[in-house]
């Protein structure tokens, strides 16, 4: 499998091919949650109960929404492309701790649980040389 080795000179456009489609993905999803008013961020951000918080709902919807949105975007164009992974993560793993609670068990949170392990893994690989925070 020693042709494979030539991949590695494509690191970067692997990264590229990554966050283009989980920051469009991101977006897609975030989007509709954004756009949905008051009452679709009181319901998405009722699922902070499952970590321990019990307060201003709305809020922590609204915070949600423009996490999956704008963070969704960032990491396309690999602007601010850590602290955008991170919030992602933090978004998803209350996504996987919202499933478990309503007793959907580790099937219904194993897409939230592994987009959290993706985003985290992000963080310390960083958005390669094909993005807006290129050094």
């Amino acid at each position: 499998m020693a042709y494979l080795n030539s991949l590695n000179n494509y690191r970067n456009t692997g990264l590229l091919i990554l966050r283009v489609g989980l920051g469009a993905m991101m977006i897609f999803h975030g989007y509709p949650k954004l756009t949905g008013g008051t009452e679709m961020w009181a319901g998405l951000g009722s699922s902070t109960q499952y970590v321990g918080i019990h307060f201003w709902p709305v809020m922590w919807g609204f915070l949600a929404a423009i996490t999956e949105t704008l963070g969704g975007f960032l990491i396309l164009i690999g602007l601010a492309f850590r602290p955008a992974a991170l919030f992602l993560m933090l978004n998803l793993v209350v996504a996987a701790a919202t499933h478990l609670g309503k007793g959907d068990g580790l099937d219904g949170a194993a897409h939230a649980i592994e987009l959290a392990f993706v985003f985290a893994g992000l963080i310390f690989v960083g958005p390669g040389k094909y993005s807006v925070d290129k050094k």
